[in-house]
């Protein structure tokens, strides 16, 4: 692939050696708002228009709900590929992944605005339109913005406190969309609202993708690539076999790697059953009660860990930190298992969940940024671009592969969707069988006792954090050295 040079862009307004607050604030809090929680809604809720306003369960006896998502991950898996080459062989005076920010801005929007927009034709054409809408936003647009975001945090400094420091803004916000926004507002107010009435769907959801616009381009502006501007635009990119064969030789990236598609699967499968498991275990459908409590109560050790966090990972380690967390998460999702449709004991089980969820939640990029250093001083040459595709490959499949699982079962179990009544204006829920409510129940509580403990044996062996400040100051000396 030839280099690909941007030479007229806007100039970034961040202009400091060392991160300020307004990168921090601007660049990594309020600037990626805008997309994460437009990720976040369709992440919670894309699958409930499909089953609940479209009807389309039963499509294909049930094969579509199924092989749809699972294939168009794939696809999206192949873009992340090539995004990254894009990447890696992007030179500017603004970085390598901070122009594409720009593009994804526009395309995200009108995408996003697509999804919704499926037209009331005959089955094959909504099947058709609901396919090619649904690629054009995730392996196209949010491809686009999420491998140019996920690097800003190992492509902004080599200084591990202000990278930490980052870290955190960039999961603040975060936590702030999806368990603020998507968890509270949404199932207490913005739900209720909206039943299964196709109009206000594409209203709601249409503000929300213009909203990405200008934010994005906040994230843009308010960003930095410091490591970049040592020399990376000039450095030779490697061969994709030789980065390959660099970091599935290392097994710091390796462990990282499988770590990250356990916490994948249990969180996707997790996520993509939370309405329904709230709809019709824990609650009443669209109550508005339910969800909201369960993402309060169940939620507050999210923000509470904003200022807890990081000086734990500091005094102990953030592999340390981690893995206590997990051993906590395990034991919250057993609570919640043995008693799934009790609020009280489900509720007792979130809260102790998600404190043990803390430390994943908010060092996970420190940590990443962490092992793409190492790589670094072992090889002698990064490999950011290969690994943010891998990172955001396994994130898009497992997104597939636990819509594709968990819509199969609900045909196969029989599952009933709600029905929209438009002279009223209501939406009535139906109560579903026992082995609906199982699959539920398994999905959203179960699952994750079983990852939690094993991501706690794989971090065992995760001590990449013992050398990297002797290996960081190697890597600077090279540099200093002419490379050598």
């Amino acid at each position: 692939m030839r280099e690909i040079m941007i030479k007229k862009l806007p100039a970034s307004r961040i202009r400091t050696e060392h991160t300020s607050r307004k990168e921090k604030w601007l660049g990594y809090l309020a600037g990626p708002s805008g997309a994460l929680l437009l990720n976040a809604v369709l992440a919670t809720y894309l699958n409930v228009f499909y089953t609940d306003v479209l009807k389309l369960t039963g499509v294909w006896g049930g094969a579509f709900l199924m092989v749809f998502p699972i294939v168009s991950k794939i696809i999206d898996a192949v873009t992340n590929v090539i995004m990254g080459r894009i990447i890696d062989h992007t030179r500017s005076k603004e970085g390598k992944a901070r122009p594409w920010l720009l593009l994804s801005a526009i395309l995200m929007p009108v995408t996003a605005i697509l999804l919704f927009t499926v037209p009331g034709a005959s089955e094959t054409v909504q099947v058709i339109w609901i396919m090619l809408s649904y690629n054009l936003f995730y392996s196209i647009a949010y491809t686009i913005y999420n491998m140019s975001h996920t690097l800003m945090v190992p492509l902004s400094t080599r200084n591990t406190t202000e990278r930490g420091s980052l870290s955190v803004f960039n999961n603040i916000a975060t936590v702030m969309m999806s368990g603020i926004i998507v968890a509270l507002v949404f199932p207490m107010v913005i739900m209720p609202a909206l039943g299964a009435n196709r109009d206000l769907w594409l209203l709601v959801m249409s503000i929300l993708a213009i909203l990405t616009l200008p934010l994005t381009l906040m994230e843009y502006f308010y960003t930095k690539e410091r490591i970049t501007a040592e020399g990376g635009e000039t450095a030779e990119v490697r061969p994709i076999r030789e980065e390959l064969k660099a970091v599935l030789h290392d097994r710091y990236w390796v462990i990282l790697f499988a770590y990250l598609i356990l916490y994948t699967l249990g969180t996707n499968f997790k996520n993509a059953s939370l309405v329904y498991y709230c709809n019709y275990v824990l609650g009443t459908y669209n109550d508005g009660i339910t969800q909201t409590m369960l993402s309060v109560i169940g939620g507050l050790p999210m923000g509470i860990g904003i200022f807890a966090v990081w000086p734990l990972a500091k005094k102990f380690g953030k592999r340390n930190v981690t893995m206590a967390g997990f051993v906590l998460y395990a034991i919250g999702s057993l609570i919640c298992f043995l008693a799934p449709r009790s609020m009280g004991v489900v509720l007792t089980g979130q809260f102790i969940k998600n404190i043990g969820g803390l430390p994943s939640a908010y060092v996970f990029m420190a940590l990443f940024a962490d092992v793409l250093d190492h790589i670094e001083w072992k090889y002698g040459f990064r490999c950011d671009g290969i690994s943010t595709s891998v990172n955001t490959i396994i994130a898009t499949v497992c997104v597939g592969i636990s819509a594709g699982i968990l819509n199969l079962c609900l045909s196969l179990s029989g599952y009933i969707a709600p029905e929209y009544d438009a002279l009223t204006n209501t939406t009535v829920g139906f109560v579903q069988n026992a082995a609906t409510q199982n699959v539920f129940i398994f999905f959203f509580v179960g699952l994750e006792v079983i990852t939690a403990v094993l991501m706690v044996i794989l971090l065992k062996f995760l001590n990449v954090e013992k050398d990297i400040e002797r290996e960081q100051a190697e890597i600077r000396a090279r540099k200093e050295n002419g490379g050598k």
